[in-house]
């Protein structure tokens, strides 16, 4: 495979075709190398229109969804980002190349040593990695100016937006199964919140994600 052919045609035949515009992105998915992060096995399917499969049902992104989420975030160099699941480290590796600082919460261990050897391959240093369940609230008490879900919940949970600085962004898919929507919440000033809804979608649910109160009949 001519690795610098396939991905050029990904970034022209699938990132372009998102209304994934921004010239740093498309930038950015030549600079992190996608194939260095895949499963070995799945080398091959680096570049394809397709999610790779990781441990514990979990799985990669589709490049273009991987690139219009860092479009629609768009992490300043002065800014810090929270993710919760680091997964094989690589959307963590893109958001790394443009803000200060990632915060990555992963609650498999088996992951989150992946996804450390694989951004220390990479040579991004600017990525802290936590262990634990991060799908209630961020661990810790920091605040974030970026901050991503890379599973889906029902609702959003509050702690999210408290934990968010005036200004930022988070991102997240929201709803059950068949109907999830990725949405983009912008907080102009502290507890003042717009939501964007980006596209329709299905993704895992994150492992403990709290639930909504059910209405019974």
């Amino acid at each position: 495979m001519n690795v610098e052919q396939a991905r050029f045609n990904m970034i022209e035949q699938q990132i372009r075709t998102w209304e994934v515009l921004d010239p740093d992105v498309l930038a950015l998915l030549s600079e992190v190398k996608r194939e260095q992060f895949v499963e070995p096995a799945n080398e091959s399917l680096a570049f394809a229109d397709l999610e790779l499969p990781l441990a514990h049902g979990w799985a990669m992104w589709q490049p273009k969804v991987e690139a219009r989420v860092v479009q629609e975030l768009a992490p300043q160099a002065h800014e810090s980002v929270y993710e919760v699941g680091t997964g094989s480290g690589h959307l963590a590796a893109l958001l790394a190349k443009r803000a200060r600082q990632v915060t990555s919460a992963e609650i498999h261990p088996d992951l989150l040593e992946r996804a450390r050897t694989n951004l220390q391959a990479a040579g991004i240093g600017n990525v802290t990695l936590l262990a634990g369940d991060s799908a209630a609230a961020p661990l810790g008490e920091s605040t974030y100016d970026v901050i991503v879900l890379t599973g889906s919940v029902p609702v959003l949970p509050p702690a999210f937006i408290e934990r968010l600085n005036p200004g930022g962004r988070i991102f997240a898919i929201v709803g059950d199964a068949p109907v999830m929507k990725a949405v983009l919440v912008r907080q102009a000033a502290r507890g003042e919140t717009r939501t964007v809804e980006l596209f329709e979608t299905l993704m895992k649910p994150l492992e403990n994600a709290p639930q909504p109160a059910r209405f019974r009949f």
